[in-house]
């Protein structure tokens, strides 16, 4: 029969079998099989209880959820973060804890140093009461009865800059000064603080435009005369003068005439120009600021009069020998350009882009003397002005045209800068030669390396890498390489190894054409003709003008020491303005903020969002 097999598979049983079991059984010792039974249930049990006797001890696991480790390795990690805290963290904490000294600003790059001199020529050139910290001991209180026969000028023309080596006051030059100073603290703000330099180049701006908003009526909206100067010389005159004479300001006794003008359009643009950028800088002044451009509106109005657009120099021999304008279109866009960013008003970047306006202003002819940015010629830097609008709020239609135009021919004009394309000559020692070697060459030069300076700044805050120049490639490094060389040659980098900057470096000028740092400050008054002595002395300077930039070398590198060599060895408010903004623009104090363009609220913030549709009608524009 079969039976179930619970354990594997079934099986048969044969009958025969259980006998021959039985008989097996009944040979086995009973006591062995019970105590063999016995051993193997106590050998069961202790296997139950303690596990197979020679099995080593099993590692103990932590889960950290994404992965599972050693406890014993889990422990150690944590040993050597705590011993790694006390031998290094803590010691760090505590030294961390001690005060220290705060560690000095890095050392500052020559173009810092030579700016920290260059901002006090404009103290040395101070007229009028000075401030008790003007820095300069050897100046004193002068030109006090300035504009006493203005009769229409309440307490007269007193303040302001002498513009050079004379004691004349020329105040289109003073207000394109102004200008250009404004403008780079617009730009460079950041920098000018890292200097130290912001209320020091403020306060001199202030000391400018408070002096030019006496040379108008500045409260009224309209006005028919604008005082052009102050002070006059003769051309080999024999009679005392400004020129005839050779005196420190505080020691004029000559008659010194105010001149105005009935005719300015200029000298107008000009001052309006000085008047709205200013208005920019003191935005924090909110009542100096407004004053600023209402008194640039009506100027303006004045400049643009239909009946008054005679030069300010015409038939005018105390100006026209000196500072004699060859047009006043390039005034009219530079001004239109300030008056805009100023107030917002949309007159005036209409009137701006009138295609009529460069076309007047020959802005577009390609004229090699009208890519030179200076006093007399506006149009570089009112066509990067105006570029600056397109690169940075692209107002389009109907700006579009005039502005991309302003645009292609500033990229031009820098294409010029460059020796290989041989737009100008260079010194052997690479200066460019902008006004053609004649006297004065160094204010060109730092004028023009300011806006290429600015130019490549503005290219790199759009991420603009460069621009073509035909089919040359240039990138914004070669235009701030082009400037550099050219502010180094004037710090030292030429063939005569000298300074034309007074008081930097080891060897500079030491006769400086200029009255007041020729004579000494010895309580002495000396007549006009008594301070010839002092002209004609080849002693060095007894009083250090610190910071003022000469005329500079000739066309062949060289350069004559001597008083004599005015235009050599004669400074001047607009060089040392161009200076000023082409230091600022090139020093590495501050560097990383770059240009203000990059923070569209600061000179934007007067510009409305939004621009007309539709041009304005023709009537709008007065040619």
């Amino acid at each position: 029969m079969y039976s179930a097999n619970h354990w594997g598979g079934s099986f048969e049983i044969a009958d025969g079998a259980a006998e021959d079991d039985h008989s097996r059984n009944m040979d086995l010792d009973r006591g062995a099989l019970s105590a063999r039974q016995h051993h193997e249930l106590d050998e069961t049990q202790q296997s139950w209880l303690l596990g197979p006797p020679e099995a080593k001890k099993k590692d103990k696991y932590v889960d950290l959820g994404c992965v599972v480790v050693k406890r014993k390795l889990l422990w150690w990690a944590l040993w050597c973060v705590v011993a790694a805290f006390v031998l290094i963290g803590l010691p760090i904490i505590i030294a961390k804890s001690i005060p220290h000294k705060k560690p000095g600003p890095p050392p500052p790059d020559q173009y810092t140093e030579a700016l920290h001199k260059a901002l006090l020529f404009f103290n040395a050139q101070k007229s009028g009461h000075l401030p008790k910290n003007n820095g300069i001991k050897w100046r004193g209180n002068s030109g006090l009865s300035d504009g006493s026969d203005a009769k229409d000028v309440k307490g007269g023309l007193v303040g302001g800059y002498y513009d050079a080596g004379d004691n004349i006051k020329f105040h289109f030059p003073m207000a394109f000064s102004m200008t250009l100073l404004s403008w780079s603290v617009i730009e460079y703000s950041a920098k000018y603080k890292a200097m130290g330099e912001y209320d020091h180049v403020r306060e001199l701006i202030k000391w400018g435009t408070d002096y030019l908003l006496l040379t108008f009526n500045s409260s009224a909206s309209t006005i028919d005369k604008l005082y052009a100067q102050v002070g006059a010389a003769k051309i080999n005159g024999s009679r005392p003068d400004d020129h005839y004479c050779w005196n420190r300001p505080e020691d004029m006794a000559y008659p010194r005439p105010s001149l105005s003008v009935s005719s300015a359009p200029d000298l107008g643009g000009e001052v309006a120009a000085a008047l709205a950028a200013a208005s920019i800088v003191f935005r924090d002044n909110a009542a100096y600021s407004k004053k600023l451009s209402q008194g640039a509106a009506t100027v303006y109005k004045f400049a643009r009069q239909s009946g008054r657009r005679t030069p300010y120099s015409l038939r005018q021999p105390d100006i026209e020998y000196y500072y004699n304008s060859t047009s006043y279109w390039d005034e009219y866009m530079w001004s239109a350009g300030w008056m805009y960013y100023a107030t917002g008003n949309s007159s005036y970047i209409t009137f701006a882009t009138d295609p009529r306006l460069p076309k007047n202003a020959k802005a577009f002819f390609s004229i090699l003397d009208f890519s030179v940015f200076s006093w007399d010629n506006k149009l570089p830097g009112a066509q990067l002005l105006l570029s600056r609008l397109r690169m940075f709020l692209n107002p389009g239609y109907p700006y579009e045209e005039s502005l991309a135009g302003y645009h292609n021919a500033t990229s031009l004009n820098m294409c010029m800068y460059f020796p290989r394309f041989a737009a100008f000559n260079f010194t052997k020692g690479g200066m460019a030669l902008f006004n053609h070697g004649r006297g004065q060459p160094l204010q060109y030069v730092v004028a023009n390396s300011f806006i290429a300076a600015l130019y490549a700044d503005y290219m790199e805050a759009v991420n603009v890498p460069g621009w073509y120049c035909g089919p040359n490639f240039m990138t914004t490094n070669d235009l701030r390489e082009f400037a550099r060389s050219q502010v180094n040659y004037i710090l030292g980098d030429n063939p005569k190894k000298m300074s034309y900057v007074v008081g930097f470096g080891s060897k500079y000028p030491r006769h400086v054409h200029h009255r007041g740092a020729s004579t000494p400050h010895n309580g002495v008054k000396y007549s006009c003709t008594g301070g010839y002595k002092w002209r004609d002395s080849k002693k060095a300077d007894p009083n250090l003008l610190a910071g003022a930039m000469v005329g500079g070398p000739d066309k062949n590198d060289g350069f004559k020491d001597s008083r004599n060599t005015f235009g050599q060895n004669e400074p001047t408010l607009v060089g040392n303005a161009g200076l000023v903004a082409a230091l600022v623009a090139l020093t590495n104090s501050g560097r990383g903020a770059g240009v203000t363009t990059v923070d569209k609220n600061t000179m934007f913030s007067a510009v409305p969002p939004m621009f007309p549709a539709t041009p304005p009608p023709p009537s709008s524009w007065k040619p």
